[in-house]
């Protein structure tokens, strides 16, 4: 059983009349890597905030290891952030700017010595004491930024889009830097981004948000297997998302044609949203699927080709590393398990409406 680190007591913020978050309630565990999801404006990087202690909320109160630090100072409180643009002090070399909140609490010289050294070698970056910040890569200096972090001993790491700056290649090279160092370190991590990719490969827990509330929250596999509305199955990953009708249990209807799932308890001929992902969409031969189409679009994708087949003016996505022609005629078939049912959301004050990034 995990212990409870922290919990955002029903968080609300607004400013200037615009409300950023609303009666936000989350709990984070000891020793998790918890990932906040969503995209711009959604309120992510408002809550690191107030959990960092660098903005107050309007309502609400910031639980940590059993005692409110809602009105404690950023500097009194036993966590570090680190953020996207590093702000690493360049007049200083690496050693300097990793030992500057040791110097700060007037630690010992030899201290200081001792922890850099050990943040250096847990980062990567042996030897290069001396050398400036300005000389170093992107990749580098986030390294340093980490470093300067974990030598303060923080009980929670906070990191707000650190990766951002970053080339593909390197951000996936980090994702498992961040992953080892959480391991090694045993402290909690809270990692802010609008990136599903990062968030899938690193988080033990997404939570996913929008508009101030959030969606869901669960672990990786949960989200992505299991959304709990069409904001979430739109957001994390490639999807098709339809209107469909659940006809009874274990069957729905797309555009009036039947279709076997495992879903229960939606009950009778009710309108609800389906979701089913592009690797789970089959083509095969006409006459063997539930539905007949033509391919329109072909992309390869490295992996996978990735294709467009129009069913009756519906677009139906599928992945597969065996391609089909366009122009082809196809049949879609969908196995039962991969057809996700969610209910439809019954008013637009409750439907989530994805921003642009």
């Amino acid at each position: 059983m995990k212990n409870e680190l922290i919990h955002l007591n029903h968080i609300s913020k607004s400013y200037n009349g615009k409300v950023v978050l609303d009666d936000l309630d989350l709990i984070i565990h000891e020793n998790e890597f918890v990932t906040i999801l969503g995209p711009s404006g959604c309120g992510k990087t408002t809550t690191l905030r107030i959990l960092a202690g660098f903005e107050t909320p309007d309502i609400g109160s910031v639980i940590f290891s059993g005692k409110d630090i809602t009105n404690l100072p950023p500097n009194k409180r036993q966590l570090n952030t680190v953020f996207q643009n590093y702000a690493l002090f360049t007049h200083m070399n690496v050693a300097e700017n990793i030992a500057f909140g040791l110097k700060i609490k007037k630690q010992s010289r030899s201290y200081i010595e001792d922890k850099i050294q050990y943040a250096l070698k847990l980062v990567g970056l042996e030897g290069f004491e001396k050398r400036s910040v300005n000389n170093l890569s992107g990749g580098q200096q986030q390294r340093v930024a980490i470093a300067r972090a974990i030598v303060n001993e923080p009980r929670v790491l906070l990191l707000d889009e650190p990766l951002g700056a970053l080339d593909l290649k390197l951000r996936q090279d980090m994702q498992y830097e961040l992953i080892r160092m959480k391991n090694e370190l045993s402290i909690t991590f809270i990692y802010v981004t609008h990136d599903q990719q990062e968030a899938l490969t690193m988080s033990d827990t997404i939570v996913v948000m929008n508009q101030g509330y959030i969606q869901q929250m669960g672990t990786p596999e949960e989200i992505y297997n299991e959304p709990e509305n069409a904001f979430v199955a739109d957001f994390i990953g490639d999807s098709n998302l339809f209107p469909g009708i659940f006809v009874r249990d274990e069957m729905i209807t797309i555009d009036g044609v039947p279709f076997a799932c495992v879903d229960t308890g939606f009950g009778t001929n009710k309108p609800v949203d389906i979701v089913i992902r592009p690797e789970d969409v089959d083509l095969v031969p006409c006459g063997q699927g539930t539905v007949s189409g033509v391919v329109t679009d072909l992309i390869f994708k490295g992996v996978h080709y990735e294709m467009c087949v129009d069913v009756n003016g519906r677009e139906w996505v599928s992945q597969s590393t065996m391609p089909c022609a366009v122009g082809e005629e196809v049949d879609i078939s969908v196995h039962p398990f991969n057809i996700q049912v969610m209910n439809k959301p019954e008013s637009e004050d409750e439907e989530a409406v994805k921003t642009d990034d």
